[in-house]
């Protein structure tokens, strides 16, 4: 789960600062997806270190991601 968590953040620092760089938006839905499921991830540990409350706001941050990314997918 670590090294997935470390993959997962490292491609969406990757599209942020390509973005901030070439001003282009056009891959904005793509990080927003990888920064839900890096959340994803990370809330999934949190429910494995026993800290359930933490680890429903990091799935419900996810939810919330994916919903956003979807109505970029959909609007371009």
């Amino acid at each position: 789960m670590k090294i997935l968590r470390y993959v997962l953040s490292i491609a969406t620092f990757l599209l942020a600062v390509y973005g901030l760089i070439t001003k282009k938006i056009e891959f904005n839905h793509i990080m927003i997806f990888l920064l839900g499921l890096t959340m994803l991830v990370m809330g999934i540990e949190e429910f494995q270190k026993e800290r359930k409350i933490i680890g429903l706001l990091l799935v419900g941050v996810f939810l919330f991601s994916v919903f956003v990314s979807i109505k970029g997918f959909l609007l371009r």
